[in-house]
C-alpha cells in the first residue's frame, strides 16, 4: 500500500515541475514508447533504418529485456541499477530512456545514463574506446628534449 501511495505522489510532483519536455522528431517520449519498431524506424536515420527492418536479433533482445527488468526492480523515483553489455553496436530506442547501462569499450565498462537526446544513436558513442589526444608540448624522452645546440 505504501508504494501505491508513493507512486502516486510521485506522478503528482512529476507533473508539477514539468518546465521541459523532451521531443524526438515532433514526438513526445510517452507516444515513442507506445510506436511500434517498424513506425518508429520510419523517424530514424538511414543506417538504423536499415537495421530495424532486418529485424533485432537474439542479443539486443535480451538486452532490451534486461534493462526491462532492471526498471521494474528499482524504486519509484529512483535510477535503476546498471546492466553490463559489450553491445556497442546497439542502437538507443525510446525504451531505454532511464535506463543505465554499462557499456565496455574494451578495458572497462563506463555506466552511462540514456537521455531522450541518444535516441538512434550507437551505445558506443557514449563509451570511448580510446584516450583523445592532447597535443601540445612534446614529454619527456622526446628527440626534441635531447636537441643540444652546437658552441
Amino acid at each position: 500500500m505504501a508504494t501505491a501511495i508513493d507512486k502516486e505522489r510521485y506522478e503528482q510532483l512529476k507533473k508539477e515541475r514539468t518546465f521541459y519536455k523532451f521531443l524526438f522528431r515532433g514526438l513526445e517520449l510517452d507516444d515513442l514508447v507506445a510506436k511500434k519498431p517498424d513506425e518508429l524506424a520510419k523517424l530514424l536515420n538511414c543506417r538504423a533504418r536499415r537495421r530495424f527492418y532486418r529485424g533485432l536479433k537474439r542479443k539486443p533482445m535480451a538486452l532490451m529485456k534486461k534493462l526491462r527488468k532492471a526498471k521494474k526492480l528499482a524504486k519509484v523515483g529512483e535510477k535503476p541499477p546498471a546492466v553490463r553489455t559489450h553491445l556497442r553496436d546497439m542502437i538507443v530506442m525510446p525504451e531505454m530512456v532511464g535506463s543505465v547501462v554499462a557499456i565496455y569499450n574494451g578495458h572497462a565498462f563506463q555506466n552511462v545514463e540514456i537521455k531522450g537526446e541518444m535516441i538512434g544513436h550507437y551505445l558506443a558513442e557514449f563509451a570511448l574506446s580510446y584516450r583523445p589526444v592532447f597535443h601540445g608540448r612534446p614529454g619527456v624522452g622526446s628527440a626534441a628534449a635531447r636537441f643540444i645546440p652546437l658552441k
